[in-house]
């Protein structure tokens, strides 16, 4: 007896063009996907995390810039307190850097370390008129943008919107906080002596809050 073999069912012809169809319409979009493609290596001038605003890296890369122009420009406490008796708006002109709330100036003077009082201490400086308080920022928080404002350099248009603006500012003050502040003692500082360069605003001709870009202890 012989074995008749049934011939397997064959595809449709429309299935099998369908298929087809498909699979070349496939083929056509990753060929297109890939040619829209641009690889973009990392660092490269394209990597949008390179353009992206990072408060660390600005704060690391200028604030070198701004200790240099705060130290080269700094003026003796006495001269400038002399100044500013003899007329505000002339020493803030002659001395400082204009802003919207008062010029930015840069002091420099040696004094006796006094009390602490939140995040400051109180500076006593020979020569001074009487009654003027001078107050050092010590942390743990360093606050204003003074440092910002201090050179001129640093403006609004630079940034994208204020939010980066005002991360700058807090990005100098960090600095402060690492290489000024980290090396010194500020516990054990009230009663010694202490040489500071740094800048203030000038609004209160009697009172000035410095932020130090330079404490060095006797």
């Amino acid at each position: 007896m012989s074995t008749v073999t049934e011939p397997k069912p064959q595809a449709p012809a429309m299935f099998t063009r369908r298929t087809m169809i498909i699979g070349a319409i496939a083929v056509v979009l990753v060929a297109a996907i890939a040619l829209d493609t641009k690889v973009v290596q990392i660092g490269s001038e394209h990597d949008v995390r390179k353009a992206a605003f990072s408060p660390e890296t600005y704060g690391v890369a200028e604030y070198p810039k701004a200790k240099a122009s705060i130290e080269e420009r700094a003026v003796p406490a006495a001269e400038l307190a002399t100044a500013i008796t003899a007329s505000k708006a002339e020493a803030g002109k002659k001395y400082g850097i204009a802003t919207s709330t008062g010029p930015v100036i840069p002091v420099t003077f040696k004094g006796v370390v006094g009390e602490k009082k939140a995040n400051t201490h109180t500076i006593a400086v020979e020569g001074l008129p009487e009654g003027l308080l001078v107050r050092v920022q010590t942390g743990p928080a360093i606050n204003g943008t003074d440092l910002r404002d201090a050179t001129g350099t640093i403006e609004f248009g630079q940034f994208k919107n204020q939010i980066e603006y005002q991360d700058a500012g807090s990005a100098l003050n960090n600095e402060v906080k690492k290489q000024v502040l980290a090396p010194v003692d500020v516990a054990t500082l009230t009663g010694k002596t202490v040489t500071v360069v740094g800048v203030f605003k000038l609004i209160n001709p009697k009172s000035w809050l410095v932020t130090p870009v330079r404490l060095e202890v006797q």
